[in-house]
């Protein structure tokens, strides 16, 4: 059985992008694995957050994470924050982690841009906290998008330098695992760059709790091009592109089958008919999570039992990290 670990940042509302991307492929991954989803507050304070924004974005996950097929019964559901193990690992791993490991990582040369020199601390520490949540339990999968394989790279490194520096086998290997089923999910304003919670336009994203007249709106002003009729190529047409690609995720058509259903037809009917695929697809949804943002006790319970069991978990690698590493741990 795989130990499967994976996460979301509670910053902004998840997007179809994310449903699609990620938590999709791991209401799969739970009926076969041992499966630990968690709601990665403390990465998300790497950037400037409202504190209250920050607290109900954490619950709002946690019930869109249940809403969509997350069985908390049968995976670890937490909000990390509640697991301290987390911020513990990751100070040990920031001291065996060579600074040039983590300057040289995409996101924070993206983040930090000619400001360097302000950014805080944490947005550098990031990939050793991400090690951390990963090798608390021992994965050996973590299912990501492609521009999160260099984290996980680098949590393999993390992991052979701990291994090597206390000429010990403890930490596996964990492997990045890109589901072939998931869908890239493109911005509706610009086919060629991911669609993005954290974009300032709402526009270029379609969120999971978006009402219907939203959706509708935001699929009607979805960038195209001036070429006449449906068809799909990534380079030449990017925007139709995507649409076709949300189309197909939403329907369970492959790609082949929505061109050619829609082959003869304007762009806007076309987009008329996506925007009820969409509807249809997340009104289930909508209506568990409203009705569980409803329910904060329960919710309350769920994110408890969810810590409890990644506490144990967790502890009980940090003891071990301890002893490992020579840190005093009590009598």
């Amino acid at each position: 059985m795989e130990v499967i670990f994976s996460g979301a940042q509670p910053s902004g509302h998840l997007t179809i992008g994310n449903y699609l991307g990620a938590i999709k492929n791991w209401v799969h991954m739970q009926e076969n694995n041992e499966c630990i989803y968690c709601i990665v507050d403390l990465h998300a304070i790497t950037m400037n957050q409202d504190p209250e924004a920050l607290k109900e974005a954490s619950i709002s996950n946690l019930a869109l994470y249940l809403a969509s097929g997350i069985d908390p019964k049968k995976a670890t559901v937490f909000i990390q924050s509640a697991v301290p193990a987390h911020s513990e690992l990751g100070w040990i791993f920031s001291c065996i982690t060579p600074l040039g490991w983590l300057k040289r990582m995409t996101q924070f040369k993206d983040k930090s841009g000619k400001n360097v020199e302000n950014v805080g601390l944490g947005l550098l520490a990031y990939p050793t906290l991400m090690a951390a949540d990963i090798l608390l339990y021992h994965a050996t999968q973590v299912p990501v998008g492609e521009d999160q394989t260099q984290h996980v790279e680098l949590t393999r490194d993390i992991a052979g330098a701990f291994n090597r520096r206390f000429d010990i086998e403890y930490f596996k290997m964990p492997k990045a695992v890109i589901p072939k089923e998931s869908a890239r999910i493109m911005s509706l304003r610009d086919g060629k760059k991911k669609m993005s919670k954290s974009d300032p336009s709402d526009m270029s994203r379609i969120n999971m709790t978006d009402g219907k007249d939203l959706i509708v709106q935001k699929i009607k002003k979805a960038m195209t091009d001036a070429t006449i009729g449906i068809s799909y190529d990534e380079e030449l047409r990017p925007e139709v592109s995507n649409l076709i690609n949300i189309y197909s995720a939403f329907s369970g058509m492959s790609i082949d089958e929505v061109v050619k259903r829609f082959a003869n037809s304007q762009t806007s009917e076309f987009k008329m008919e996506l925007a009820d695929a969409v509807i249809n697809a997340l009104e289930p949804i909508q209506n568990e999570y409203h009705k569980l943002m409803d329910d904060r006790g329960y919710l309350a319970s769920i994110a408890g039992v969810g810590s409890a069991r990644a506490n144990e978990l967790a502890n009980k690698t940090l003891a071990e990290v301890k002893s490992i590493v020579g840190l005093f741990s009590g009598y």
